[in-house]
This record gives structure tokens, C-alpha cells and sequence, in this order.
């Protein structure tokens, strides 16, 4: 079964977009987003949300199988933004505020991270909803019918869901072991997933129980250190 991984964003009006934003920022992203050809999106949430987005995008990379794409449905390539119609299609997709869904490799600028900060993600709101929905129309059509499109964030609102259920219908999924975890956990639960090579459950999201009790807290990560010869 082909999977396409669909990724919340990560909050864009914190501290530590303040940090990256900041002139005086004088680390490699930082350093890499004031520059004209930015950072990777996915570096750039990842430094912004931490362990809960760094989870999603490695286990996403670790598990997305993309389709094929038919000639039928290729179209022309766009320019710098929004899914790449290429073969296979990409199997791992960065929900953004202002920009529908983008690679994890678009460049993001200074300009760029302050145009998102400026877009409540939000179901009513036309800047956000306008563009998920031409982006992920998009991915459906050139995705075609059978393969599985999982979404990696909140399903708790109806700031992603109210979006994406009515253009991908049952095919849409969530991990069942999301249900009642916290950001943090849910991270440190698909890194340890990773690790072990092992996938989540997914159930439809239509019709899910969207709220559930706290699951028990995961075990800490044990490293093993190399015994000496």
C-alpha cells in the first residue's frame, strides 16, 4: 500500500521564531534563513517545535511510500513551491500556514517565516484554508485513489481535519496512539519508532475518537554503552 505522510506545522509566533529572526542570531540557520536562498522548511520547524516535529518528519521519512505517478496526471512543474508533480510523488508533505503544503526542503527567508507568523492556522480563515486546499487537491489527484494519506498532527480541532477530510475522505488516517498524548510524547513515541523499524496504527479519521485518557508515560531511551575490548 503507497502512504503519503501529510505533517503539521510548527508554531511560528514563539520564542524561539523570535531566536531565528533575530539580527543578532549568529548560528548556522539563523545565519541560513536571512540569507536569499533560506533553509530547509523542515530544519526550520524542527528548530521551532523541537522534538514533537523532529519525530514526525523522521519517521515520515522513514516510512512514507510514495506512488507513481501515471503520465494522465502529471502537470507542468511549479516554480519553487507547492507539491512537485514528479515520479515517484513525494511521499512527505509540511503543512504551512500561509503556503498550502510544501516539501520539507523548501527554502524558507526571514520574509517567508514572518508571512506565517502573520496567518492563524485556522479552518475559517481563507489565507490558511485557501492554499492547503489547492495544495492538497493537488496531491490527490496526482496521487490517485488507493494510496493512504496519514496526517501526523492534532486531529483534537478541526484546524487540519476540517481541511483535508473532505478532499481525501476515508483515505485519510492518523496513528490510533496519538489519541490522548501530548506533543512531547507523541515525538518521542515515532523517534523510538524509528529506531525500532516499526510503524504506528492507522485508523480513518473519519468517525475517530478524537480525544482519549493519557496513555501511560514511555519508557526513557536506554543507551548502551560499547563494552571496552
Amino acid at each position: 500500500m503507497s502512504r503519503i505522510f501529510l505533517l503539521s506545522p510548527a508554531t511560528c509566533t514563539g520564542k524561539r521564531a523570535q531566536v531565528l529572526l533575530s539580527p543578532r542570531a549568529q548560528f548556522p540557520l539563523a545565519a541560513q534563513v536571512r540569507t536569499p536562498q533560506g533553509a530547509p522548511l523542515g530544519e526550520v520547524f524542527a528548530f521551532l517545535s523541537g522534538l514533537y516535529f523532529r519525530g514526525k518528519l523522521a519517521y515520515a521519512r522513514e516510512f512514507a511510500r510514495p506512488p507513481r505517478c501515471s503520465d494522465k496526471r502529471r502537470s507542468p512543474r511549479p516554480k519553487a513551491q507547492g507539491p512537485r508533480p514528479t515520479d515517484p510523488l513525494p511521499g512527505v508533505f509540511v503543512i504551512t500556514p500561509s503556503l498550502g503544503l510544501q516539501l520539507p526542503e523548501y527554502p524558507v527567508t526571514a520574509p517567508v517565516l514572518e508571512q506565517f507568523a502573520r496567518v492563524q492556522i485556522e479552518s475559517a480563515n481563507p489565507a490558511y484554508r485557501a492554499p492547503l486546499e489547492a495544495s492538497a487537491r493537488l496531491v490527490a489527484d496526482l496521487a490517485g485513489p488507493r494510496p493512504e494519506v496519514v496526517l501526523l498532527g492534532s486531529i483534537a480541532t478541526g484546524k487540519y481535519v476540517d481541511v483535508l477530510l473532505g478532499i481525501f475522505g476515508e483515505r485519510l488516517l492518523f496513528p490510533a496512539e496519538f489519541v490522548g498524548r501530548g506533543d512531547m510524547s507523541r515525538g518521542g513515541l515515532m523517534l523510538r519508532c524509528v529506531r525500532a523499524g516499526q510503524e504506528l496504527t492507522y485508523v480513518p479519521v473519519a468517525g475517530a475518537v478524537r480525544h482519549g485518557e493519557r496513555p501511560p508515560r514511555l519508557e526513557p531511551i536506554r543507551h548502551t554503552r560499547p563494552t571496552k575490548q
